[in-house]
């Protein structure tokens, strides 16, 4: 616990600094670092006997996104660039595909786990779309207020970590009724339930704060709701990849709290997803 706690007491302050501090190049950067040190450990996932290729490989593709998206254009005319846009939509619909996968494991496992193509492609399709959701968001009206999108980034980490307290709270209290009993035995209905409410608690203060007009009101709380239970879901999905691949951490970066997939799963999915929402619905 003395290094769960000395590790989080210096990563998250240096989290939240890049978040508001850094300007949007340096914050790219800063994004690239943590999506290649999660990669290396998605290799884990691929292959008991990880390969440095799928690190290169998630580089290269990345390398190319950025190529093809470099900041300046992450908006054109007010509108996010329509490679940024498209990716975001198949991370909707990767999400939709990795909720089947947990309802049905053990059984869907069979259909991949055996392929290292298809284990490196949900990579992909898990890291490539959090790192540009995060980009996006932290964008978000930067020429206008600086500090608008790290506040929306701030948001969604919020409401993440509110889900996550509330879920173990209501969890150890309540909970009965198991949520994904082949998937992580220890989560809980109630415990979802605790973490949503929590979240809404959030999304309440948060929507006063932001000022969401009240034609928005409704789309902000349905939006807040689907990123909570999209971060569940993130949650769950490293879960059977650890599970299939032998592995209780993604690895051990991070003392006292494993690897950094560890410490992002839930924001793969809750980012990207919010993201989507957020530019369609809300901007």
């Amino acid at each position: 616990m003395k290094q769960r706690i000395i590790t989080a007491l210096v990563l998250a302050p240096l989290a939240i600094a890049a978040i508001f501090f850094l300007p949007l190049k340096f914050f790219i950067l800063f994004a690239t670092v943590v999506f290649l040190l999660a990669s290396k450990e998605w290799a884990g996932f691929v292959s008991k006997e990880p390969s440095s290729k799928i690190l290169y490989v998630f580089a290269i593709i990345l390398g190319i996104s950025l190529f093809l998206i470099p900041s300046e254009h992450i908006w054109i005319e007010h509108t996010l660039n329509p490679y940024i846009s498209s990716g975001l939509v198949v991370a909707a619909v990767w999400w939709c595909v990795a909720l089947l996968m947990v309802i049905g494991y053990p059984g869907s496992a069979k259909r991949w786990k055996s392929s290292r193509a298809t284990k490196a492609l949900f990579g992909l399709l898990t890291l490539v779309p959090f790192f540009w959701g995060l980009v996006v968001l932290r964008s978000v009206n930067i020429n206008v207020d600086f500090y608008f999108g790290s506040q929306l980034v701030m948001y969604v980490f919020l409401l993440v970590w509110a889900a996550d307290s509330g879920a173990y709270f209501a969890g150890r209290q309540f909970g009965k009724r198991k949520l994904a009993p082949n998937v992580s035995p220890g989560k809980t209905i109630e415990g979802l339930l605790g973490g949503v409410v929590c979240a809404a608690i959030v999304a309440y203060f948060a929507s006063q704060y932001f000022a969401i007009a009240d034609n928005k009101l409704v789309i902000f709380f349905i939006a807040s709701i689907i990123t909570t239970l999209v971060s569940a879901l993130g949650d769950l999905t490293e879960s059977i990849f650890k599970r299939e691949a032998g592995l209780k951490d993604s690895s051990n970066l991070l003392p006292g709290h494993g690897g950094i997939l560890d410490r992002i799963d839930s924001l793969t999915a809750a980012l990207p997803v919010f993201s989507l929402i957020y530019i369609y619905w809300l901007a």
